[in-house]
């Protein structure tokens, strides 16, 4: 089962019922912020809380800011898939998942994770339950859509889900209810997953009442219409770009193409909006392959792209700090088998340090716009942009095809390097290697 196809999301995502609102604000903490996605079934060998917040020093030295945690919620038993469920088919929002350990040991990990300084979001289902949840028993029928003969629903093939009825009043307040639960316990925010599935006016009506008792929270929607950010969320998904990248990467699509793509979003979605940008996702890694299997040689390219484009608010997947070329089962137990420094670690704690190191990557309003080098100025298929001005500026020139190409640095005057993948030819030419980069910034502060 594709838990999410690609194709299907940007369908439902654009198919979202909208009217002009305000850009939602966000808290300070989150315009530089990198985003880490913790499968806490894979990520230890106990797959457990206690057994993950073992492993959060890890995190922080590695210099990620937040980490979302998938559903940590009891899985429904009726129609499960595989033998331990999708963490998508929730049965009690407000317990944790027996697999996981208690609600004291969640409390344990956020608590230990906040003594680091790291923030935690938790993943949010308000599109289903599973066909067993408590409100099914315990609730009145007309809080889920029901067929004729008064059965459930379920969308594409998750048959282990039940959907919820949006126009049941009392069930959009225990939503809300059972979100403030976790915001209670000190977490810092949510990932809403399939956000797009779910009337936007409970989004515009539910979150700004959690803001306005949670001002710092930060609220991630998976979905790309513009219109999530109205009132609603900080950061939507750039499904477009991710499914873009793929395209450059096998050489379907170019240099031109992303421009081309930037412009377009920068027209249609507010400056203030967050785009995350990822090479890998639990959906991605699961159903269509890891970063190696769609990108091949140009996953560390993209990766780049993805911690330095204008709105860009850059993931981090399970495994992805490692190079882990590897789908992992979603509905069974199958762990990181060794978490080992290596040159991955190594890239991505160079690119979160680029990212924190130089305030114009940031994500919304306070980032810099992006300046394309003049047309003619360089070989096709090279990528180059700036952000920012003067002292300030961030540089990065990308190969982004499978050819070596010589080119001429398309900038006057000296700049510091700050990570490179090239060979100097003399002056300002160089060669990049086949998805080779350079990136240039000022020195750190």
């Amino acid at each position: 089962m594709k838990r999410l196809l690609a194709l299907v999301l940007a369908a439902a995502c654009a198919a979202c019922g909208t009217t002009p609102a305000e850009p939602a604000a966000h808290p300070d903490w989150s315009y530089n912020a990198v985003v880490y996605e913790m499968n806490v079934r894979q990520y230890t060998p106990e797959g457990t809380f206690e057994a993950a917040a073992r492993e959060l020093p890890r995190l922080k030295e590695l210099g990620v800011d937040v980490v979302w945690l998938m559903p940590v919620y009891p899985i429904g038993v009726l129609e499960r898939k595989g033998t331990l469920g999708s963490y998508y088919a929730i049965s009690d929002y407000c317990a944790t998942n027996p697999e996981f350990g208690t609600l004291e040991d969640f409390d344990r990990l956020l608590a230990e994770a906040h003594r680091l300084g790291l923030r935690v979001i938790l993943d949010w289902v308000a599109n289903h339950t599973s066909p067993d949840a408590r409100w099914i028993d315990e609730r009145p029928a007309d809080w889920y859509v029901r067929d004729s003969l008064g059965r459930t629903i379920v969308q594409y093939d998750w048959t282990d889900i039940a959907k919820l009825n949006y126009d049941n009043a009392d069930m959009r307040r225990e939503m809300e209810r059972s979100m403030r639960f976790w915001l209670e316990r000190g977490i810092d925010g949510f990932r809403c997953d399939m956000a797009c599935e779910v009337p936007i006016d409970f989004w515009r009506t539910t979150l700004p009442a959690l803001r306005r008792d949670y001002p710092q929270i930060y609220l991630l929607a998976e979905g790309e219409d513009p219109a999530l950010h109205e009132e609603a969320f900080d950061a939507s998904y750039s499904w477009e770009l991710h499914h873009l990248m793929n395209a450059i990467a096998r050489g379907e699509k170019g240099a031109a193409d992303l421009k081309a793509y930037l412009e377009k979003d920068a027209a249609t979605t507010s400056r203030e909006a967050f785009r995350l940008m990822f090479t890998s996702n639990h959906d991605e890694n699961s159903w269509a392959g890891t970063e190696f299997e769609r990108m091949g040689d140009a996953a560390r390219v993209m990766a780049l792209l993805t911690f330095t484009l204008p709105k860009g608010q850059p993931l981090i997947y399970t495994g992805q700090e490692i190079g882990y070329d590897h789908r992992f089962a979603f509905f069974e137990k199958d762990p990181v088998p060794q978490w080992s420094e290596n040159e991955y670690t190594d890239f991505y704690r160079q690119l979160i340090r680029l990212r924190h190191e130089n305030p114009v990557l940031a994500a919304g309003e306070r980032g810099a716009e992006a300046r394309f080098a003049a047309d003619g100025l360089l070989p096709e298929g090279i990528f180059c942009f700036s952000r920012g001005e003067g002292a300030e500026e961030v540089t990065v020139v990308a190969n982004l095809t499978a050819a070596e190409q010589a080119l001429v640095l398309p900038f006057e005057g000296s700049r510091r390097e700050f990570f490179t993948g090239a060979t100097h030819t003399g002056g300002d030419q160089v060669t990049l290697p086949a998805w080779g980069w350079m990136v240039f910034a000022p020195e750190a502060k």
